[in-house]
């Protein structure tokens, strides 16, 4: 099947001969081909250029193709969402109210919230159920242009659990149209039985539940919670190096409620992304972009939260490269709308409309290690598109909080 996208008005390919996630100036680089035009055949880009140059170069490929006018609109990579939480049982309304009420993140988990309430009915759910629930999220971020999405277990926090939420993605890895990265977080929080006895869980996390998962190879990276309250940064290390040994990189939650040393870890273990990093010390950052980590940045989480944004603009300038994502999830983010994310990028912590766009697609792409199949339309990558009916991608980012998006291909099938 071959379908050919013509007359678009900014094709925002993001195409870049350098290697590597990009920093500092580079993020703003989309490079547009105005009057655009994408060739797609079996799931893959075949061609892409001016629309003057493929109707003229592949005109008898053209005849039976599937032809869509983008009538002078927006074209821009599937979105890619590099951090979430999206298979799990039940949700957290009632929380919320709570939080407005003054409670805070931690006092509402503390008391047996948070987490730990996800964690009893994720596991009272059943595989199909989650599959279920799961599925129609993995709509949802459809309908807001993204084409992958990676997904964390860590609602379980115990062995069953924990494989019951991976095999719930791998099942829908081979289901649903969206691509699906798996990370493993057993170490998500400290099961309430476990309080004061935390060296002890982190003994079975990696003496039981990793060891399991690379069997299985039921995912591609190990994240943890570094934070005060949760897992020290000693702990945190001995469980991402023992994933490392077992062929899981590391990924880590860092510096989200304080300064805790969780970047600076991040460096050291040669995590490929540090996610959250609202307190991230100056020397954190440093380090991070010294070591090419990959900051993956949360806004709609602050914002939920009420919390001041994560230095973004900052990171950027200090050479940081940064990503940005959902952070799906029933507690501290209920959104699949990465459209919004973008917008809160810009508002919130000062990047441009084309440093978020990169945010969202090219550098999310390597925050996941799969730079070399998205996150830029190139010849030979797969054929995952976004239409969108505005003109431009700073208008894109300019109407916020609204959902833009016109049609979505998924290696070259149209999807919404």
């Amino acid at each position: 099947m071959k379908t050919f996208i013509k007359n678009i008005g900014q094709l925002a390919t993001l195409a870049s001969s350098k290697k590597g996630a990009r920093k500092k100036e580079d993020m703003s680089n989309l490079a547009i081909i105005e009057n655009g035009a994408i060739l797609m055949k079996n799931g893959l880009i075949e061609a892409i250029g001016t629309t003057q140059e493929l109707q003229s170069q592949y005109m008898n490929e053209l005849k039976d193709a599937l032809i869509f006018n983008a009538n002078g609109k927006l074209v821009t990579p599937g979105l890619v969402d590099p951090h979430t939480h999206i298979a799990y049982g039940g949700s957290r309304e009632q929380e919320f109210d709570l939080r407005l009420r003054g409670a805070s993140y931690m006092d509402i988990m503390n008391a047996g919230g948070g987490i730990h309430a996800t964690m009893r009915m994720t596991r009272e759910a059943t595989e199909d159920e989650l599959v279920a629930q799961t599925a129609k999220r993995l709509d949802g971020f459809a309908k807001h242009g993204v084409t992958t999405v990676e997904g964390k277990s860590g609602y379980g926090m115990d062995l069953e659990t924990e494989l019951k939420q991976l095999r719930v993605m791998k099942r829908l890895q081979q289901s649903h149209a969206l691509d699906i990265v798996p990370t493993f977080m057993g170490a998500h929080a400290v099961p309430k039985e476990y309080k004061g006895r935390e060296d002890e869980f982190v003994d079975i996390i990696i003496r039981d539940m990793l060891p399991k998962v690379a069997q299985e190879k039921l995912a591609e990276f190990n994240d943890v919670f570094c934070e005060k309250d949760v897992y020290t940064p000693q702990q945190a290390e001995r469980i991402l190096e023992a994933g490392k040994k077992l062929g899981l990189v590391p990924k880590i939650h860092a510096d989200e409620i304080v300064s805790y040393g969780g970047a600076e870890l991040a460096a050291k273990v040669g995590a490929i992304s540090a996610e959250h990093l609202l307190k991230v010390s100056d020397e954190g950052i440093r380090q991070m972009a010294e070591k090419n980590v990959i900051a993956c940045l949360l806004p709609a989480t602050a914002l939920f939260l009420r919390e001041e944004a994560a230095p973004g603009r900052k990171l950027i300038d200090e050479g940081v490269a940064v990503a940005i994502s959902t952070d799906c999830n029933p507690g501290s983010s209920p959104t699949v709308s990465m459209p919004l994310v973008m917008n809160l990028a810009c508002i919130s912590m000062r990047l441009t409309p084309a440093e978020a766009l990169t945010a969202a697609t090219y550098n999310a792409a390597y925050a996941i290690n799969r730079q070399e199949f998205i996150g830029s339309l190139e010849v030979g990558k797969k054929a995952d598109v976004v239409l969108w009916d505005v003109a431009s991608y700073e208008e894109l980012q300019y109407l916020f909080g609204v959902n833009h998006v016109k049609s979505v291909w998924k290696s070259g099938k149209k999807i919404v």
